[in-house]
């Protein structure tokens, strides 16, 4: 990262951090799951992530997807800490707030991040699987 996107980067993050534990919470008030740590990263490949200790992880970008796949990410990560997995079961948790996940899923594929070699760049929807 250019170092002059830092304080951007930073800004952008703890932006980030604020839009995840409001959607946690309020996501969660369905499910009562306990989790430990949050962690809001510049992940490589995955919007989201859950460690086998509880620990939830975001991609700082989370806040440039269309709420309802923000949504679906989020859910999708709460439900690991049921299920750490993606059985029959852990889709059935999913679809308790997101009965429509399958559609979801796809339109998330569809979204991959573009930089800029200035700036954050944008987050674009493409035809490329992420």
């Amino acid at each position: 990262m250019p170092t002059g996107t830092l304080g951007a980067y930073k800004k952008h993050k703890e932006t980030a951090r604020e839009f995840v534990h409001g959607k946690l919470k309020e996501q969660n008030a369905h499910y009562a799951l306990s989790f430990n740590k949050v962690a809001i990263r510049n992940q490589r490949t995955r919007w989201g992530s859950c460690s086998k200790k509880g620990n939830l992880n975001f991609h700082y970008r989370i806040i440039e997807l269309p709420d309802s796949l923000a949504d679906y990410v989020i859910v999708h990560e709460l439900c690991h800490l049921a299920e750490f997995n993606h059985s029959k079961k852990f889709w059935a948790l999913v679809a308790q707030t997101v009965p429509d996940w399958r559609a979801r899923r796809k339109a998330l594929r569809r979204y991959a991040l573009h930089r800029k070699r200035s700036g954050l760049g944008k987050l674009l929807p493409t035809n490329t699987m992420v």
